[in-house]
């Protein structure tokens, strides 16, 4: 994708001009990103995903048994016959891995990292359906895709924005408007993190919310120090053979914290460590449990191919690669594979192809570590044959 192209989904900006003036910086209304959309999954559909028990789905009724009721599915199949009339919402996380042509919506944010991407969540809503004012930590782009919706945009917030006493719900006690629009099929609203937002459906309506990871500092520091321990030997200490007498026995002296934070940089900052665990942590699937596959052999895996078989990437996994040093690394559903730098284009055409098959995979058949890495990924469950 070319950066400096003019793109429908962002108004006429070019990906370059959207990341310098609006990413991470102030919202964007885009009128008719999708000109005319027809949202590939209607209300029945939606509610019949939440019925399903690998499916994280939620209801906010704002009238329930008390203010902001929230209930966690999956529901019975009469559970929304016995809704009221308005102020509710169901929402459905990661709708893109269970329905395609909801997946197939991601294909337009490839200028951003797909790594980046967390998942599509579809919300329905009653009218006057909301679940109240609030702020995430991460961009989210806001696609109307049926009925419309009023967004209202308020104040920059933070972890001291008082919110109201509720157990399951972050709702902001203070609300201050900035800025109202009505978003109808095909407008999208681009959010930057913090920004308080407040949705209200004028009708029935549905709601795509694509939005991106975004690791906390405390995440970071908490699972890197975890996954770096594993490569540390209990024998490498604090140390101090440096040590001058002390004039104070109890008094903890300026030289033993420079000692310690030496022993921090010198880990913390390999950056090949770092990036091992970062592209395992970015690649971790949601559902974890969706991605597992069976063993084949090399064999069964050629003869698979010449009778037409297709590969394709499991809807719950997630695959990235980068460079370290001369070689590669794969990065797949929380896993990763040092790989000479000589299978670059294949890692390309495992992450980015639609399909695997004989034609594209032909040149890549007579090498063993080819071979090997596409039956590990079929046997991890990251790939899967189009016919199961």
């Amino acid at each position: 994708m070319n950066p400096d192209t003019p793109l429908q989904l962002l108004g006429g900006l070019t990906a370059r001009e959207f990341l310098r003036d609006y990413w991470q910086k102030k919202p964007l209304l885009v009128r008719q990103a999708f000109t005319d959309f027809e949202s590939p999954i209607d209300a029945d559909e939606l509610a019949g995903l939440a019925l399903e028990e690998e499916v994280e789905s939620r209801l906010v009724l704002e009238h329930g048994e008390r203010p902001w009721e929230l209930r966690r599915g999956p529901f019975e199949e009469d559970a929304f016959s016995k809704l009221p009339e308005r102020d509710w919402t169901l929402l459905v996380q990661a709708v893109d891995q269970f329905v395609p042509e909801v997946a197939e919506l991601l294909e337009h944010f490839r200028f951003l990292p797909s790594w980046r991407i967390d998942d599509v969540m579809i919300s329905y809503a009653a009218p006057g359906g909301s679940v109240g004012p609030h702020f995430d930590n991460y961009d989210v782009f806001l696609l109307q895709g049926q009925g419309k919706r009023n967004w209202k945009v308020g104040q920059l917030c933070d972890s001291d924005s008082p919110l109201i006493d509720h157990a399951d719900l972050r709702i902001l006690a203070d609300f201050e408007q900035t800025e109202e629009w009505t978003l109808e099929p095909g407008d999208m609203l681009y959010l930057p993190p913090r920004i308080a937002h407040y949705g209200i459906a004028e009708d029935d309506c549905l709601t795509y919310s694509v939005g991106f990871r975004a690791p906390s500092a405390a995440e970071v520091l908490t699972h890197f120090t975890d996954f770096l321990s594993q490569f540390l030997p209990d024998e490498e200490r604090y140390s101090d053979a440096d040590a001058q007498p002390v004039s104070d026995p109890h008094q903890i002296q300026h030289d033993a914290l420079g000692r310690l934070k030496g022993l921090l940089a010198e880990h913390m900052g390999d950056e090949r460590l770092l990036l091992t665990w970062f592209g395992q942590f970015m690649t971790e699937p949601r559902y974890p449990e969706m991605v597992s596959g069976e063993a084949l052999s090399e064999e069964e895996l050629i003869d698979a191919l010449e009778q037409g078989a297709l590969l394709i990437r499991n809807p719950s996994a997630r695959l990235a690669w980068s460079e370290v040093d001369d070689n590669l690394l794969l990065f797949a559903s929380g896993q990763s594979r040092l790989l000479p730098g000589n299978l670059r284009e294949l890692l390309k055409l495992i992450c980015a192809a639609d399909a695997l098959h004989i034609e594209n995979l032909a040149k890549w058949l007579d090498d063993e570590q080819s071979l090997t890495l596409i039956c590990e990924l079929i046997k991890q469950g990251s790939l899967g044959f189009a016919n199961e």
